[in-house]
């Protein structure tokens, strides 16, 4: 199993959808992190849980969204991926955004 761990390994204050809105936007964190290790095959769990701030949901939206948009299959991300975050809300976010970029 693969941990990415954000706050570390991209941002402590991830924000945005676009890499014209940041740095550290969504579409930056879907394109270094996540597709790449999403290539190997292993669960993974994204854990947001140390991050200063609230993510939004755009960014969510845009990253794991943004997955199937990209080819991802939306069953394989429901079975491969993980979200964790302090309040214990964002995987069931970034279900239901995958499962909508799904029906698009």
């Amino acid at each position: 199993m693969i941990v990415i761990d954000v706050a570390k390994e991209f941002s402590k204050t991830p924000f945005g959808r676009y890499k014209t809105d940041s740095q550290y936007s969504a579409e930056e964190f879907r394109e270094k992190l996540l597709l790449p290790k999403l290539n190997n095959g292993d669960s993974i769990t994204i854990d947001f849980s140390r991050i200063s701030l609230g993510v939004g949901s755009s960014f969510l939206e845009e990253a794991f969204g943004g997955l199937v948009r990209r080819g991802v299959n939306p069953a394989y991300l429901k079975n491969h991926i993980k979200v964790i975050d302090r309040m214990g809300l964002y995987d069931e976010q970034v279900r239901t955004f995958i499962e909508a970029a799904s029906k698009k």
